[in-house]
C-alpha cells in the first residue's frame, strides 16, 4: 500500500460521540429547526411534545435513544438494530410500505417515516388516521444534523440535540484536520454491490466521510448516493485503495476479473465496519476516525 502518511496522534484526546449521547440530559432548551418542512414537504408541527413514537428509519431510531427519548419509541421496523435497547422496542414490520394497522395498534403520537418514494402513502394514511408523521431522507451530513435538530424540537430534548450536533461536528473537524495540508489524498472506490456494479457517489455522507477522512471518492462527481458504473469505468479511474464491507472484500480479491483492477491485485483492498460507517448516526465522527486509520495507518509514516 502507498505510504500515505499522516499523525492521528491529536485524535486520541477527541471525545467520541457514544459517550457523549448516553450522558446527555433532556433540558427543555429548544434549539433552531433548520426547516419547518418534513422531505415530504409537509409542515411540522412539533407541539405537542411527542410521547409515544413509532420510528421506521433506523437512524432515526438511533437518534432517539442518543437524544434520550429511547423510552418513547413504541415501535420499530425489523431493521432497527442500534443501539442494543432498541431491540427491546416492539418491531412493527418493515421500514419501507410498513403495515398500517400494525403502526396504528402501538398507539403513536409521532410516526418517523424514511422519505422514500414508497412510503408516500403510508404518510397520507397515517395522516388520515390522525396521526402526526415526520418523513426524514438521510443522504447527507448536514440531513443528519437537521434530523437531529428536529427530532429534538419534536421531543423537547434541544439541549441534548445541540450537545450531541456540536460533538458529532468537532469530531468530525477533528479528523479533517488530522491530515496535514498538502498530504497525499489516497483515491478511493468504495464498493456498494457487485451484480449491477454501484460505488458510492457524491450524495451520500459516505463519501464525505471518505473526504473528511484524507481520502478522495473517485465517484464523488456522480451526485446521487450511489450510482451505478462499469467495470470499464473503474479501470480508468484506477482508485488507489478499494473500500468494501467483510464479505464483499473478501470475493473481490478471490475474483479473477477484479485481479485487472491494480489496487486489488496489489492488495489495497481494505475492509471498514459496515455497522459504523455504513449508516449517518451520532457515530459520524467515530466513523471518520476509523476510515482515516484506514487510509492513512500509523504504520505507513
Amino acid at each position: 500500500m502507498p505510504a500515505f502518511s499522516f499523525s492521528l496522534a491529536r485524535l486520541a484526546r477527541v471525545t467520541l460521540l457514544a459517550g457523549v449521547a448516553v450522558a446527555c440530559g433532556g433540558g427543555e432548551r429548544q434549539v433552531a429547526v433548520d426547516a419547518t418542512r418534513d422531505d415530504y414537504g409537509a409542515v411540522v408541527d412539533t407541539l405537542p411534545v411527542a410521547r409515544r413514537i413509532v420510528s421506521l428509519n433506523p437512524t432515526t431510531t438511533e437518534i432517539l435513544f442518543a437524544l434520550g427519548a429511547g423510552d418513547r419509541v413504541v415501535g420499530r421496523s425489523r431493521w432497527d438494530q442500534w443501539p442494543d435497547a432498541a431491540r427491546a422496542v416492539p418491531e412493527v414490520g418493515d421500514a419501507i410500505r410498513p403495515s398500517i394497522e400494525r403502526v396504528l395498534a402501538a398507539r403513536p403520537d409521532l410516526v418517523v417515516l424514511y422519505a422514500g418514494g414508497d412510503n408516500r402513502d403510508a404518510a397520507d394514511a397515517l395522516t388520515r388516521a390522525g396521526v402526526r408523521v415526520v418523513a426524514l431522507r438521510v443522504d447527507l451530513i448536514a440531513d443528519f444534523l437537521r434530523a437531529l435538530r428536529l427530532l429534538g424540537a419534536l421531543t423537547a430534548t434541544g439541549a441534548a440535540a445541540g450537545t450531541i450536533a456540536d460533538s458529532v461536528t468537532a469530531t468530525l473537524d477533528a479528523v479533517r484536520r488530522a491530515t496535514p495540508p498538502g498530504a497525499p489524498r489516497p483515491t478511493v472506490f468504495m464498493h456498494v454491490w457487485d451484480n449491477p456494479l454501484m460505488a458510492i457517489g457524491g450524495g451520500s455522507f459516505m463519501s464525505e466521510l471518505v473526504d473528511i477522512a484524507g481520502g478522495r471518492n473517485v465517484y464523488a462527481d456522480h451526485p446521487e448516493p450511489s450510482a451505478a458504473i462499469s467495470f470499464e469505468d473503474l479501470l480508468r479511474r484506477n482508485p488507489d485503495v478499494v473500500l468494501a464491507a467483510p464479505i464483499a472484500a473478501r470475493e473481490l480479491r478471490e475474483a479473477a476479473r477484479w485481479q485487472s483492477l491494480p489496487a486489488v491485485r496489489e492488495g489495497r483492498v481494505l475492509t471498514y465496519d459496515t455497522t459504523l460507517v455504513a449508516r449517518p448516526s451520532v457515530r459520524l465522527g467515530e466513523a471518520a476516525r476509523s476510515l482515516a486509520t484506514l487510509l492513512h495507518p500509523v504504520g505507513s509514516r
